[in-house]
């Protein structure tokens, strides 16, 4: 959180947060492209720290992989500006936009570089990556879709978000496969409706940012550090019932936006889709679970080494947000009666 205190990384910060907004509303696609270039190049600099090299590593990895992706999709609205005067669905070129825009917000099958960056960044910098970064890319997607495509996008996000963090011991990789399965669903949300997209988005965002708390409050980076810390029960209960809310099981408020997502696959009889989506969603419950695992039942005090106490007043914040968590679910089911 130390940028708040230092004005280069506040003015990075605005940076970014404008150049969102150059891009969402911009009249053009060269436009959307300048906003693009800004937010990648205002990034670089809150992510690099010059004491550590995984973050160094990280940026110059993002540098590269962002640039690509901006250079393929400069060239692609080129060649569709010079070859076709009538701005009619083209396949070849709808699928190139779609592929830059994708590989943008690290998703598959070009999302290799999207653990490997997360791993050298702090929690913070996760968070943006994880939620901010995606905004600009998921409108520009939204703008102009190669439907068919995209279905097929989402079945891989979905399956590859799953099955990626099953092996995983870092937390910060296994958030990024979490991020990844998550996004197969945002993408499909776009595709309904901008503003089921931007509910799914705002509910993701608000989880993520408990977690990603509660592990910068803890100092938090690999699963066995759950098994080492003696942290007392409340703690577990916030990071089992969050966990799981993330996961979207039921009594949660994170199943809400899936649940209105299934509700639709299954009105448009997309009954495959529908399988394939929530058997995965169960895959990324089941690497949850694990995780609260060894927190809970590795509970022998002379195993533990270090003893964690929080501040009351960040407690009963968290509790506050566990029981919001919980409860939601009870209030949102009025919304479908």
């Amino acid at each position: 959180m130390y940028f708040m205190f230092n004005s280069n990384k506040m003015f990075f910060f605005f940076m970014l947060f404008f150049s969102t907004m150059i891009s969402i509303s911009a009249n053009s696609w060269f436009g959307c492209w300048i906003g693009l270039e800004i937010n990648l190049l205002s990034f670089i600099p809150l992510i690099s720290n010059s004491n550590n090299l995984l973050s160094s590593e990280a940026s110059m990895k993002y540098f590269l992989t962002q640039s690509i992706a901006s250079m393929n999709f400069l060239f692609s609205i080129l060649i569709k500006m010079i070859l076709m005067k009538n701005f009619e669905m083209n396949n070849f070129i709808s699928i190139m936009i779609n592929s830059s825009l994708l590989m943008k917000m690290g998703s598959v099958p070009f999302h290799f570089w999207f653990p490997n960056i997360s791993e050298g960044l702090s929690w913070f910098n996760n968070f943006i990556l994880m939620t901010w970064q995606k905004i600009t890319p998921m409108i520009l997607l939204s703008y102009y879709f190669n439907e068919n495509f995209l279905y097929f996008i989402i079945m891989l996000n979905v399956m590859i978000g799953a099955i990626g963090g099953i092996n995983q011991t870092s937390l910060r990789k296994m958030m990024a496969f979490s991020s990844i399965n998550n996004l197969g669903w945002m993408i499909f949300s776009i595709m309904i409706s901008e503003n089921l997209w931007m509910f799914y988005f705002l509910m993701y965002s608000f989880l993520i940012s408990i977690m990603f708390f509660f592990f910068y409050v803890l100092n938090m980076f690999f699963i066995n550090q759950l098994f080492v810390n003696n942290m007392n029960f409340m703690i577990k209960m916030n990071l089992f019932i969050n966990f799981l809310s993330l996961g979207g099981l039921p009594p949660f408020i994170g199943f809400l936006p899936k649940w209105i997502i299934i509700n639709f696959l299954m009105i448009n009889k997309f009954y495959i889709m529908t399988f394939i989506m929530v058997m995965s969603s169960l895959i990324t419950i089941f690497f949850y679970i694990r995780i609260i695992y060894s927190s809970f039942l590795f509970n022998y005090i002379k195993m533990k080494w270090f003893k964690i106490l929080l501040k009351n007043k960040i407690m009963n914040l968290i509790n506050l947000i566990s029981m919001i968590s919980i409860l939601g679910m009870i209030f949102s089911t009025f919304f479908f009666l």
